[in-house]
């Protein structure tokens, strides 16, 4: 960049058409939650039929390209305020260096160079004349700067080496914009799509692909900006956004989409926003990493001999080897983002309402990580938090199990009773798998470690919902936290954790169902309140998993929730097996699932108890 142009560059040109970008990403988002959680919703909350279908269709296309573009517009309005940022750097330094070569009587030239005025001792009678010098911009190699450093001493006007200072600093400017300038251009000319009305998988590996050039070109913007709190807790991530302009919180969302939607104690809404981004991408990359892989080859077995024996095919053993491990393990993760979307694109049937996606990771915390979430829990009267148990991981949350609901299924389900059992009133239910459910019962989930690890990560995330919603509403609402399993377990460490600190467990109620124990023999041993102590067991293979493992540790003494020994509250249960307690069939609550939504909605009085339980 030659020193006219960046004499004359104006910043503020480029952020306004960084504000340009980001006003025309945010209505690209409003759009896309128009599209969404009115139009779409309504159509599946009123009309059925082909024709609705199709519109349905269409509307999801539609909607999938506006987030496309709220993401790349959010990338290109990062990328001109990190390319103004640069240049503006460049431009203070070759205005400071103008103004101190002015204040020195030196003359800056049209051209960058500077003229010096006579000066010094006279030689020979006569005052050593004045001069121009061009600049160099450093560093130079140990010679060159020797031969700078003798030139200055041996030159008779001292005004000649204040003048090679003031052009090697606009020198310095002027190399430092030219490289800025061919450090973004090339980005900027990524940021563009396909000439095409449809957003491809390929499309979304593109986006990834810029969100890393622009990262890597915006780190000296980044550090103009107040980093995230290294280890903060979420009081302090709070605070941290809390003060971040909207270009600030536009520039992380868009360079660090990953880290934002793990940061507890921030907005639901911006970490839904930052973990659909990276669902997409990640989907984009999945799906395209499967389609690569060769079709398994047919048959997989061939005759042999004259009897007609079969024998493997050579061909397929070959291809077996190398890639059906890798396309089952794409295929599962694949599953568990298509149940997110199934989620997001069932918004408004039979009133559901906007999912928000809190936590995304296929790899995270060894099965995968979702937190799914429906309602905005940081504006809900009432939040209920489950918490499932062994063998859950990405490939099978949205799974149905015969007459069993999923994972996700049951969210909603409680959402649904504690809906109808609260009108008027704000209600969120949340999924979490934040940490690494045991894969099996004999193996795995007889031992406390699964737990005791992931006891901190549950502990931070209740933290940070109550945190959210205090900023958001004014208080914290009121939260029940349920698990069922071997998330009852988890609920018992994370609630050991919070007591060992001499604090409450960062809920209003504890409810478990189908316990094998909560690493306690007593609920005021985990500091939890016993008229907050909710817990619940069925017939069956329940009775089998929370009896059956007495001896493997999970409960001290053997002493289960649903023992009245260990205090709290003994609910009666319908369930007839150890998955039946979110059941609702023809949309009629279980007596189970009312009790739960009871407690849920702080309707402590219409809870049914039986206080001889054990079963």
């Amino acid at each position: 960049m030659d020193f006219a142009t960046l004499k004359a560059f104006k910043p503020s040109e480029y952020e306004g058409a960084a504000d340009g970008y980001r006003a025309m990403g945010d209505s690209a988002e409003r759009a896309k939650d128009a599209v969404d959680n009115r139009i779409a919703a309504g159509i599946r909350h009123q009309l059925e039929g082909a024709t609705a279908t199709a519109a349905l269709g269409q509307l999801k296309q539609l909607a999938r390209n506006l987030h496309y573009l709220q993401t790349e517009c959010g990338l290109a309005s990062t990328a001109l305020n990190g390319f103004a940022f640069d240049i503006e750097a460049a431009k203070r330094k070759l205005k400071a260096a103008i103004e101190d070569a002015h204040a020195a009587n030196c003359t800056v030239t049209s051209d960058g160079s500077v003229s010096y005025p006579a000066g010094g001792d006279k030689v020979d009678g006569k005052v050593p004349e004045g001069g121009t010098v061009e600049g160099s911009p450093g560093p130079w190699d140990p010679s060159s700067a020797a031969v700078r450093r003798q030139s200055i001493n041996i030159h008779p006007n001292p005004n000649y080496g204040k003048a090679l200072g003031f052009a090697d600093r606009i020198a310095d400017a002027l190399q430092e914009a030219t490289e800025a300038d061919a450090k973004w251009a090339p980005k900027l000319r990524k940021l563009r799509a396909d000439d095409d009305l449809t957003v491809s998988a390929a499309d979304w590996v593109d986006a990834q692909k810029d969100t890393g050039g622009v990262r890597e070109g915006a780190e000296h913007y980044l550090d103009g900006i107040k980093a995230p709190p290294k280890g903060g807790d979420p009081e302090d991530n709070a605070e941290w956004w809390k003060h971040l302009s909207a270009d600030e919180r536009e520039a992380y969302i868009s360079l660090h989409p990953a880290s934002i939607g793990a940061m507890n104690g921030l907005p639901a809404v911006v970490r839904d926003e930052a973990n659909r981004t990276v669902l997409a991408e990640t989907r984009g990359q999945y799906e395209m990493k499967l389609n690569a892989i060769p079709k398994e080859p047919s048959p997989q077995f061939v005759p042999i001999g004259a009897r007609g024996d079969m024998t493997y095919n050579q061909e397929w053993l070959d291809w077996h080897d190398k890639y059906s491990e890798r396309k089952e393990y794409l295929e599962e993760k694949l599953k568990g983002m298509r149940a997110i979307q199934d989620r997001f694109d069932r918004t408004g049937e039979n009133g559901l309402p906007e999912a928000y996606l809190l936590g995304f990771d296929p790899d995270g915390e060894g099965n995968g990580r979702i937190i799914l979430a429906n309602g905005n829990p940081d504006t809900a009267d009432h939040t209920g938090i489950y918490i499932p148990g062994t063998k859950t991981d990405i490939s099978t949350i949205g799974e149905d199990s015969g007459d069993t609901p999923s994972d996700l299924k049951r969210s909603e389900n409680l959402w649904n009773e504690s809906r109808r059992l609260a009108p008027g009133q704000k209600i969120s239910t949340i999924t979490w798998l934040d940490y690494d459910a045991p894969d099996n019962i004999l193996l795995e989930a007889t031992n406390d470690r699964y737990a005791e690890k992931g006891a901190p990560i549950l502990h931070d995330f209740l933290e940070g919902n109550r945190k959210a919603h205090q900023y958001a509403s004014g208080d914290t609402g009121h939260t029940t936290v349920i698990g069922h399993s071997y998330g009852s377990t988890l609920i018992g460490d994370s609630a050991k954790t919070a007591s060992w600190n001499e604090t409450p467990i960062p809920a209003d109620d504890v409810l478990v169902a189908g316990s094998p124990g909560m690493q306690a023999n007593h609920a005021a041993d985990l500091g939890i309140d016993p008229k907050h102590m909710w817990a619940m067991g069925g017939g069956g293979s329940d009775f089998i998993v929370r009896h059956g493992g007495e001896g493997s540790g999970l409960g001290d003494n053997w002493i289960i929730p649903t023992d009245p020994e260990f205090g709290g509250n003994i609910m009666t249960s319908d369930a007839g097996d150890h998955g039946a307690f979110w059941d609702a069939e023809g949309g009629q609550a279980s007596l189970s699932l009312k009790n739960q939504s009871r407690v849920v909605v702080g309707r402590y009085g219409d809870v049914t108890l039986d206080s001889k339980a054990h079963w």
